[in-house]
């Protein structure tokens, strides 16, 4: 299995709160599956209709801290809260230093702040990886909650894509937000 570069995840482990924040282990893919087999089915944030198996996402998993990007998990009570992470946003080289946020939370432990916690804690870990804007790609224009979620650490309106999906008989629409990290854009990047 590829694990991530020590360099990126200097801080391997954060406790916040009511729950602790680490690197994701393979260990943790049957939580992290079974969180968000939750929210494909029963939410419109995701736009795939069937949830992917463990084995698809050890490979997701796989693909993100391969390239040295942040896949973190939040404990609480013993177990596997939430996930999040950071994917690079595009394949073409021109984005190299653009990523695409991702987070998830257990049902039953939703409204906690762990949320908040995750992406904080990924915005953080992806500026420290050199990257430079993140967007986050949020399903759903009536998910009042991810959008407050984004702007509460920064994030500003960069568009709507109107009615793009379709899923459990509903028009969907996809919220592009976009924070900048470190820089920004105001010096060249470091390669």
């Amino acid at each position: 299995m590829t694990a991530p570069p020590a360099s990126v995840h200097s801080e391997n482990t954060r406790s916040r709160g009511a729950g602790t924040i680490r690197d994701a282990r393979e260990a943790d893919i049957a939580a992290i599956q079974a969180i968000y087999a939750h929210h494909v089915r029963h939410g419109l944030a995701s736009f795939e209709y069937d949830p992917p198996d463990v084995a698809e996402m050890t490979a997701r998993w796989q693909g993100v801290v391969g390239k040295g990007l942040p896949y973190r998990v939040i404990e609480a009570e013993g177990r596997v809260a939430g996930f999040a992470y950071a994917a690079p946003y595009r394949a073409r080289i021109a984005y190299r230093f653009t990523v695409e946020d991702s987070v998830y939370i257990a049902p039953d432990t939703s409204g906690r702040g762990f949320g908040k916690m995750l992406l904080s804690d990924i915005i953080d870990k992806a500026t420290r990886a050199g990257m430079r804007q993140m967007v986050a790609v949020i399903g759903d224009s009536a998910n009042a909650a991810s959008i407050g979620l984004h702007r509460s650490l920064g994030f500003r309106e960069a568009g709507i894509l109107r009615s793009v999906g379709f899923k459990k008989s509903h028009w969907l629409d996809s919220v592009l937000m976009q924070r900048a990290l470190g820089d920004g854009d105001g010096t060249p990047p470091q390669e």
